[in-house]
């Protein structure tokens, strides 16, 4: 039930896909028994895909039924980090079998790591991952192994070769410690550590607490379970160093921090994204290694939680050294874990409060909830596995969700789908009689791996004494009340729960006013957002005039956007507009804020020769211009299709050549990924809407689509109507036509007379005009065909803001400003540490 920082949400946004709970007050026997059997089939459909389709590869790409392998797909930056060539997916999913009473498919699955498996490739890789998935999954896998073995049942040759692996793979995980703080650097390599040029890594500077504070677990169990202390004292000692960082008032810790300071690099303080599992582990590691220190520490932070951060039903970030003031007023996923944490606590109440406010706004928002033994969450599970047959299954396994708006799929299951999410679908409906062994003796890791409650009985030899003189100051017994007491004696009222649950309904109500019924402008519907549209999709257009938004294309290539509250079909389809409009206000203000200098195509063939420069828009991806001296040089071909957005059938003639393409119908990175397939070595879009012009229009600067374009190496810019005709009209009277794509028009030499390139753009958009039933904005359409990009979280609480926005303003003298925020700031820091101590907070 516990899920981490680094996490992504994706199969966290479409496990509740159009949730709904159909309630009861019992589930039977035989219904639990068939939901189990369904998990069970759900896992075999998962695990033998990978099997089949991806091993030895680390992931199952299930649209594709291949495996990923790194270096040979296109980089997805830091979520390849969990990637070492190690076959993360068996590794992750052993104790996984033994629990699904798979005994026979985890012997041979042991056998096949041993076999195949190596750890000292050349690749840095995520110390935090690999230690809670590769780690945590030989040392589960260990644990099931001994536990079979002592039984006669299987794994009678098993000689604690796992043990042995996860005794190398720790060891190549320690040079990440090699810091005078004791955290870890985030990644290491695994052949070479952190020094030295080969290593690719040891520069960073930063890491999250919870990536720091999530390692106690493994590395104790590894400690313990091979006698050799250094594992353990090297987490402990990052552990230790994170408590002694806490801000001293508020007892709060930072997001990141500085590995070698031991500065807060965030100060922003919460329980979800960041910090969230280094909780986790400060209460499990008690439990695990009965260590009295975790659970006072555990119990320090947890005041200060509920009493800053908690503010029922929310959980909202707080500043460190300004607990009173919120960092933030919306909440991320991935503290959903936390209801669960608390359960394990005891402190039942403000878990059902808080899990509650979760599930409604999952209702309207589609984010995951908790589970505790109540029937209410039996039916949320049921509804879990139909919404994951019925949205993510696809012929080669589960694909996690791009978009759970459009229901569109990522070539993607991550490993942790079979280590944790079939898990505890399994538990849910599993009776005790289903289970191989009794989960109670078993700590389940962040990763749910399980590691054995005995651990505790271990020797801690030669581990080295830290200074616990502060920590014996505050130890008294109210650090220790409230924990894991018995449920059925404090609330033996069935009712209990259903009473806290009723007032939450109408607050998040009225918090998120958004219907969960079909509503308009689409039945079942999500509506508009201003990244997804598209000027020239019909059902969008249609979509903005079911808001009351009208949408005119100006001569000079920028789209204008009008809003008559009064002219929507509906008051829900009005509000939908208004969003809508502040949606587009505030991304064209970004990508104002982010824009990249103009660029320039240069006809230098004959009869040219360097005359002709034509004003482009640069691309946020792909080749840039700026740090080329000779820039890219080619003949220009028109590519067919001229969209670009498919395979290219006239690829031999692009080869080695400048591609010209139409916009529209596809991604800019789409056509960029085309034609550099096709070999081309760079693009040139010229806008579909006729008249454009850079004379009249503002730069237009293409955008990304959602994901990493790291894979596109050529240049792409971008030409308005009027100077693309330029470049056609000469290709079609010259045939071979050469361009010099640049940062910057070139001279050519000789007694030509280069043409001035005055690109400079005036980039300011007129402040849009609202009253009290129309709202109008005119944009230079920055995004206008981006299908997805990075989405605001969205606030609980917060009314939807007036359809107005200013201009930034510039200041000319950015480092005196920057020195004059510091000071201020740092005054304010110290005007709050004074009064904190003086209402003794």
């Amino acid at each position: 039930m516990f899920r981490r920082a680094m996490m992504s949400p994706a199969f966290v946004l479409l496990l509740l896909l159009g949730f709904s709970v159909r309630l009861s007050q019992t589930m039977t026997r035989d219904e639990k028994h068939r939901l189990r059997n369904q998990v069970v089939e759900m896992f075999d459909h998962a695990y033998q895909n990978y099997m089949d389709h991806a091993y030895p590869a680390d992931e199952l790409m299930p649209l594709t039924c291949r495996g990923r392998v790194r270096g040979l797909e296109p980089s997805r930056g830091d979520v390849d980090d969990a990637l070492g060539k190690f076959s993360l997916t068996l590794i992750d999913t052993l104790d996984t079998l033994v629990l699904l009473n798979k005994t026979a498919e985890f012997e041979e699955a042991v056998k096949r790591v041993l076999k195949d498996v190596r750890l000292d490739n050349d690749i840095v890789v995520s110390v935090f991952e690999t230690n809670i998935r590769v780690l945590g999954g030989l040392l589960g896998g260990h644990s099931m192994a001994v536990m079979l073995k002592e039984r006669g049942e299987r794994m009678l040759w098993y000689q604690d070769e796992l043990l042995h692996m996860a005794k190398d793979l720790g060891i190549r995980l320690l040079p990440a410690f090699n810091t005078s703080s004791g955290l870890p650097y985030p990644r290491v390599n695994l052949r070479h550590g952190v020094q030295g040029p080969e290593t690719r890594t040891g520069t960073e500077t930063d890491t999250c607490t919870a990536c720091a504070g999530t390692i106690i677990l493994e590395f104790a169990a590894l400690s313990r379970f091979t006698g050799d202390p250094v594992f353990e004292a090297h987490a402990r000692r990052a552990m230790d160093f994170l408590w002694e960082k806490r801000q001293r008032n508020s007892n709060l810790v930072g997001k990141t921090i500085n590995i070698h300071s031991g500065e807060w690099v965030c100060r922003d303080s919460g329980v979800g994204a960041g910090i969230d599992s280094y909780y986790e582990y400060l209460l499990k590691a008690y439990i695990l290694l009965g260590d009295d220190q975790f659970l006072q520490r555990f119990n320090i932070h947890y005041a200060s939680i509920m009493k800053y951060i908690s503010q029922p039903p929310l959980l909202l970030d707080v500043h460190i050294h300004k607990p009173l003031l919120p960092a933030r007023t919306w909440m991320d996923s991935l503290l959903a874990f936390f209801p669960g944490l608390q359960v394990l606590k005891g402190d039942i109440r403000p878990a059902i409060e808080t899990h509650e406010m979760l599930y409604q706004v999952t209702k309207k928002h589609n984010f995951l909830p908790e589970a505790t033994r109540d029937p209410y969450y039996l039916e949320a599970g049921r509804t879990v596995l139909e919404n994951l047959n019925r949205f993510a299954r696809v012929p080669c396994g589960f694909a996690a969700m791009k978009d759970v708006r459009t229901g569109s799929h990522e070539d993607r299951m991550d490993s942790f789908f079979l280590a944790e999410t079939f898990k505890y679908l399994f538990l849910l409906f599993a009776e005790e009689d289903d289970l191989p062994f009794d989960v109670e003796d078993y700590v389940f890791t962040t990763e749910a791996h399980l590691l054995p409650l005995s651990l505790s009985m271990a020797l801690r030899s030669d581990l080295p004494t830290t200074d616990n003189s502060t920590a014996t100051e505050e130890l008294d017994d109210s650090n220790f009340e409230w924990t894991c007491p018995n449920t059925r004696l404090l609330f033996p009222d069935p009712a209990y729960p259903r009473n806290f649950r009723e007032p939450i309904r109408s607050a998040v109500d009225k918090s998120c006013p958004r219907p969960a019924l079909p509503r308009e402008p689409g039945i079942g519907r999500a509506p508009l957002r201003a990244q997804d549209f598209m000027a020239n999709n019909p059902e969008h257009l249609e979509l903005l005039r079911r808001m009351g938004v009208n949408l005119i294309h100006l001569k000079d290539g920028r789209v204008q956007l009008v809003q008559h509250a009064t002219q929507a079909v509906s008051a829900v389809a009005a509000e939908d507009g208004m969003r809508f409009m502040q949606e587009m206000m505030e991304l064209s203000s970004q990508q104002q804020k982010e824009q990249l200098p103009p660029r320039a195509v240069q006809i230098i063939s004959h009869p040219f020769f360097g005359r002709v420069v034509l004003t482009a828009g640069p691309a946020q991806f792909g080749m840039d211009l700026s740090k080329s001296n000779l820039g890219v040089r080619g003949f220009v071909t028109v590519a067919e299709p001229y969209t670009g957005c498919s395979e290219l059938s006239n690829a031999e003639f692009v080869a080695g050549r400048i591609a010209l393409l139409q916009r529209g119908q596809c991604m800019f990175a789409e056509k960029a990924r085309n034609i550099q397939k096709a070999g081309a070595i760079g693009g040139i879009v010229i806008d579909d809407n006729e008249g454009s012009s850079s004379d009249t229009a503002p730069l237009f600067q293409m955008a990304g689509d959602g994901r990493s374009t790291d894979d596109v190496t050529l240049p792409l810019l971008f030409l308005f109507h009027k100077e693309g005709n330029i470049l056609l009209e000469a290709l079609k009277e010259h045939r071979e036509v050469e361009v010099l794509l640049s940062e910057k028009a070139r001279d050519r030499g000789g007694d030509e007379t280069e043409e001035e390139d005055c690109c400079t753009e005036d980039h300011s958009s007129p402040a849009p005009s609202a009253d009290s039933d129309q709202s109008q904005f005119t944009t230079q359409e920055p995004n206008i065909e981006e299908e997805e990009s990075e989405q605001p979280e969205a606030g609980l609480g917060e009314e939807t803001p007036a359809s107005a926005v200013e201009e930034p303003v510039e200041d000319d003298d950015a480092n005196s400003q920057s020195v004059d925020s510091l000071m201020a700031d740092w005054q304010e820091d110290l005007e709050a540490f004074k009064q904190m101590e003086k209402d003794e907070l």
